[in-house]
């Protein structure tokens, strides 16, 4: 199993990493992760597959009338009927009984499944209730809901759905898609198919979070990604941004990124324009690995940046850290740490 499920085998781990890892031919899986955490927000345990249905659908249909790809191939009788559906041409128990012989035929038993392997936790079962087919949720999720992880897990979905949509778009695989940052607004974006084109993905922030589980990169404190949260975490430049001029790196890549709290970043004691002590070099190196080893679409602008192979990607890092360190002279680490959970 990948490595970031065998480091952190906590609750939201595991439902992360069904989002973020293993191939996608249809965006099911997103639709039906929003859905899950809908009717855990109810209070539901047993839902029926008719009231799963309803709201998987309503998700799917947010995202289809945005104008984006949803599926690999050109031509689907489900996606097809939104058309028709929306121009109220088939009706919603029409609709309902087409998620329920087609999306739900294979994504309800198969949404579990991370990198061909079966998650050992789940977050639904498979169950009837007086004749009615449905799905129990288990307590996984609504520990999700207690630790408040729900919300940045919500923003971290649409952001790899947008990941995902866009390479589709383009017909591209989803793993060669050159994603550039954009620091004005901590976005993340491309060129489109002309240079001129700028095509947004998705906030920096949604992209980065799931691979930091929700923690601050340096401090292990939780972070949120919700941009009304009073405490929304800071994209930081692991080497100092102010070293841009003087380094022959762009040191805007997404392997230079992590998110850090604020009190990290720019608090009491904080990182400001200081490098940050070796150890964590190595949990940058460790992060990006995470990301080129999961066939994410961020893979193939992290091998453009760093290298072809591990060896030459942890060159690259030693060499640059080295650089800055002769520049800034001086090191950083936080105050307090905190335990993973």
């Amino acid at each position: 199993m990948n490595d970031f499920i065998i480091k952190s085998p906590s609750i939201d781990a595991y439902f992360r990493g069904i989002i973020l890892f293993g191939a996608n031919t249809a965006s099911y899986k997103f639709a039906l992760a929003k859905a899950l955490i809908d009717l855990t927000k109810q209070n539901k345990d047993f839902v029926s597959e008719r009231d799963l249905a309803l709201v998987f659908l309503n998700y799917m249909n947010e995202h289809i009338q945005n104008g984006t790809p949803q599926i690999t191939s050109n031509s689907s009788k489900y996606f097809d009927a939104f058309a028709s559906y929306n121009k109220q041409h088939v009706s919603l128990d029409e609709m309902v009984s087409l998620t329920l012989s087609n999306p739900f035929k294979n994504v309800i038993d198969r949404f579990h499944t991370i990198n061909s392997q079966q998650s050992p936790t789940t977050f639904y079962e498979r169950t009837q209730k007086n004749g009615i087919k449905g799905i129990v949720i288990t307590d996984n999720i609504f520990k999700l809901q207690e630790m408040n992880h729900l919300e940045n897990i919500i923003e971290e979905i649409e952001g790899r759905w947008r990941l995902v949509e866009v390479a589709w778009s383009l017909k591209m695989n989803p793993s060669l898609l050159n994603v550039k940052y954009d620091v004005s607004n901590k976005s993340l974006f491309i060129a489109g198919n002309n240079s001129y084109k700028r095509i947004d993905i998705t906030s920096s922030r949604s992209a980065l979070n799931g691979y930091q589980k929700g923690k601050c990169f340096y401090c292990v404190r939780d972070i949120s990604i919700n941009k009304h949260h009073p405490e929304l975490t800071d994209v930081d430049h692991f080497i100092p941004h102010l070293l841009q001029p003087s380094l022959n790196h762009n040191l805007d890549g997404v392997w230079n990124l992590v998110l850090s709290c604020t009190t990290c970043n720019r608090g009491e004691n904080g990182k400001f324009t200081l490098l940050p002590i070796l150890e964590y070099l190595e949990k940058l190196y460790e992060r990006n690995e995470y990301f080129i080893m999961s066939h994410h679409p961020l893979r193939e602008t992290l091998i453009n940046q760093l290298g072809k192979n591990s060896y030459q990607r942890k060159q690259f890092l030693n060499e640059v850290y080295n650089l800055a360190l002769t520049q800034l002279l001086f090191t950083w680490k936080p105050t307090e740490t905190f335990i993973m959970k």
